[in-house]
Order: C-alpha cells, then structure tokens, then sequence
C-alpha cells in the first residue's frame, strides 16, 4: 500500500529517519548531554494554552508580517543549518528557492555546503549566519562577502564559544580520525543507497562553500569539523561586538540570548534585535526552554528591539503561541531540514504552506484576524 503523505514536523522527521545516513540523522536530530533541554524546547510550548473565542468576524485573516526588513507570509524564517548540503541535494539551494516560494526568510550557515556566492546567483534574498572564528581575518572576509553578495541582515550565533558534549556524534565517531570511525560511517553511507546517488554522487562539490577559499581543510568535511571546533574561541566579549558593529552596516541580530541581563546587554552593544535560543538544545544540557525564557525577555527589552525566538517549534500553531508569548516572529530549524532531507525543495515547500495556513486556522478560532493584534490576550492563564 502506498504511503501516507507526510502532514507533521514528526511525519518528515520519520521519513528523514530513513534516508539518510544515521551519523547525518543524529547530527540534525540530537542535542547536547542527555537532551534534556531538546526535549524541554518541544515540551515547553505545549503547555501554552490558547484561548478559544467564537461568533467573532474572521472572514479577513492575514498572516502576513514584516521580518528581516522583509515582507513574509507568515514571522517565520528558515534558521541556519550546517552541511545543510548534506542532507538533500544542494541543500541549500534548495531550501532558499522554498524559502522565496513560501514568501518567508532563509538564513545561509557560516559552515553550508553551499556558500554565499551560489546561494546568491538564486536571486533570493536570505541573512548570512556568523560564527566568530580566532581568525579575525577570515571573520572579516565572510562579513564583506557577504554585504557583497547583498545581505542585508547578519545572524551572529553568540551560544558557541565551544561545542557542546554531543553524545550521539561522538557514538557516530563525527570529527575524529581512525580506522574504526572511518568504517562506521562508511558502513551507515552504504546503508542508504538513494543518498548515495542524490547527496554523494551527484550533489558534488561536497565542501564548505563560504570557506573553501580560507580554509584549506574545507574539503574534507571531517578534518574542517576538527578545525571548527579548535577555531571557536571563547575570549570573545561584549567589548568585541563593537568591532563586529562597525564592520556591519545592516541589521545585526544576536542569536543565543536565554537571559534577561543578556538581552540588556545586547540592546546596550547596539544589536537590532535577538533570538531567545538555547540552540536547539545542542550547546547546555539543562537550560532552560526557550518558551519559559520569552515572555521575562520580551518583558525587559521587548519595546527596545526585535525579539525573535526558536527551538521546540513544531507546528503553525507554535508560531501563534510564540507570538502571543510577545515574540515578533520565530526562526525554525528542525522542521524545514527533515522536510528537505523528506522530499526536497517540493516538500519544504509543502510543509510551509501547511505551516502559514495552521497559523491562520489558529488565528481564525482565536478570533484574531491581524498578526499585530496576537498578544497574552489570546491565552488562556496558566
């Protein structure tokens, strides 16, 4: 019998489960430690209630909003993902072109497989994530190009002054070197023939895009994971955004704040907005979910600047919930990679369409027809 259609972030989850190598699936679908806060990201937004209204007029509902400077279908955005590429075909490409079609924002990687001149020559607009790198230098020369190649909004990941202990990748033997980790992988890549033919054989070139100009290891995806992880550095303070802000003329977003006197200190530095992110789970086993952390961060800083939140969101109606929490849209990343990963460009394309008309469903039997008029209203008390 044929299988049924994937409709949830769990359907393209299961189906992602399956094509790809299992070093790869744990890559995307693992956290930090015992994934407690993974686990807690999800959980966290379930226990926002809504607050069910009826006989109101809702024959106007517009989901449409205005994030990164741009006008968007819905205030979502398609999060960085590393090796994206890895995952579906040019992945990045890909995901890009869904992004353009579902009208809502792209975010390319520091560490795609795609870099900022391929996702460029898409004409589709997109942010450009930063990592801070101990090379300055090469911290600099992605920054101008990126403002070359016409971004407009730099996402800089504040959360990685290093890994965090992902188990799942150390069990898969990620970044090191040996015979033994070498032939687990191997193995787990024979597994999945069709990512074989797709990703391996004919999604060449397999390297790092925006790096393989700097970095002499970006072919070779294991040795640049072991020199990734020796480059994050973790002296960086406040004091050197003052730097980062003068090199970036656009919008600068903070992604990784969890606190309230770290949201301060990012209005203070002179970021033009935040993302309330424990990233995704991947970095402190333990933190707090990020729907816990929302509504005290928008509270303190939230009529100073662009409050963003992401992790745990599974759903259109995840979207209603963060907005009603005061966040002004949410970034999502496990959802629009499994769907890649699923089915491509077409399915990523699906999934987001399914995701705009929850949000309106929602908002249609909360009786709110206008994005701008979600608020605590709309919840029922806890």
């Amino acid at each position: 019998m044929p299988r049924s259609l994937p409709v949830t972030a769990d359907d393209y989850c299961a189906l992602a489960r399956g094509r790809l190598p299992r070093f790869l699936f744990d890559y995307i679908d693992g956290g930090a430690g015992a994934e407690q806060t993974l686990a807690a990201n999800v959980a966290a937004w379930s226990r926002v209630q809504l607050r069910q209204r009826v006989l109101v007029d809702v024959g106007g509902v517009d989901s449409s909003a205005s994030l990164f400077g741009l006008d968007c279908t819905m205030p979502l955005a398609l999060a960085p993902i590393g090796l994206a590429g890895m995952m579906a075909r040019r992945g990045e490409v890909q995901a890009v072109r869904a992004a353009r079609t579902a009208g809502v924002p792209f975010t390319l990687s520091t560490v795609g497989l795609c870099g900022i001149d391929e996702v460029a020559a898409t004409g589709a607009p997109f942010a450009f994530q930063l990592y801070w790198l101990r090379d300055r230098a090469l911290v600099a020369a992605l920054i101008e190009r990126a403002k070359a190649a016409g971004c407009r909004t730099l996402v800089f990941t504040v959360d990685l002054p290093l890994a965090g202990a992902r188990h799942r990748d150390a069990r898969n033997g990620l970044g090191q070197q040996g015979l033994r980790a070498r032939w687990q992988k191997l193995a787990q890549v024979l597994a999945r023939p069709a990512w074989i033919r797709d990703v391996a054989l004919r999604g060449g070139p397999l390297r790092l895009g925006s790096l393989e100009t700097h970095v002499p290891t970006a072919r070779d995806l294991d040795a640049f994971r072991r020199f990734i992880d020796a480059q994050f550095d973790p002296r960086v303070t406040w004091a050197d955004l003052a730097w980062l802000r003068e090199r970036w003329p656009g919008t600068l977003l903070l992604k990784g704040i969890l606190d309230v006197d770290d949201a301060r200190a990012a209005v203070a530095a002179g970021a033009d907005g935040l993302v309330v992110s424990n990233h995704g789970g991947r970095q402190l086993d333990g933190a707090a979910a990020t729907a816990a952390k929302l509504p005290a961060i928008v509270a303190a800083v939230g009529n100073q600047t662009t409050v963003l939140v992401d992790g745990g969101v599974r759903s259109g109606i995840d979207v209603f919930r963060a907005l009603a929490l005061g966040a002004r849209g949410v970034l999502i990343g496990r959802p629009w990679i499994f769907a890649l990963a699923a089915g491509g460009e077409s399915a990523l394309t699906s999934m987001l369409a399914r995701w705009q008309r929850e949000l309106a469903i929602t908002m249609a039997l909360t009786g709110v027809t206008r994005i701008a008029d979600i608020g605590a209203q709309h919840l029922d008390p806890p």
